[in-house]
């Protein structure tokens, strides 16, 4: 098994959304002293209780994103050639598994480990760990993938 970085897919474009990823969370972290954990962040907008304007914009902001990006430049295609009941499987376990860890890659992967937190390297290390173990099953033991 080889892993291969298609270098042409990385442009200066990608560079700009990773600087502002990591700028948005320190200002979340800063500014109001949460953390920028995805799951977390749309989880408690689906809640019953008092939902907070700043989770609104934060996930507004993931959806117009890409749109704006799209009209400014065309968006990559998107090719899925797995079936659409082992998508629906997977989302599910990954949903099980955030709040199974208390998080997601985002909020442990970026925001946790940023500020070196030994529960957010474990989960983090965890989850890198079950994914290539899945990939791997997937793809050369099962054919899925």
């Amino acid at each position: 098994m080889s892993i291969q970085i298609d270098w042409q897919a990385f442009t200066p474009i990608s560079l700009v959304g990773g600087l502002m990823l990591g700028v948005a969370t320190v200002i979340l972290l800063l500014g109001i002293g949460r953390i920028a954990g995805i799951s977390g962040i749309f989880s408690s907008l689906l809640k019953p209780k008092r939902v907070e304007m700043w989770q609104v914009l934060f996930i507004l902001g993931l959806v117009i994103s890409p749109v704006l990006y799209g009209l400014a430049r065309p968006l990559p295609d998107v090719q899925i050639s797995t079936s659409l009941p082992l998508l629906v499987v997977a989302g599910l376990l990954v949903g099980f598994g955030t709040r199974l860890g208390s998080g997601c890659t985002s909020g442990h992967g970026i925001c946790g480990n940023a500020r070196l937190s030994p529960r957010s390297l474990a989960a983090t290390v965890t989850f890198m760990l079950f994914g290539i173990v899945t990939v791997y099953i997937g793809r050369h033991v099962l054919g899925l993938l």
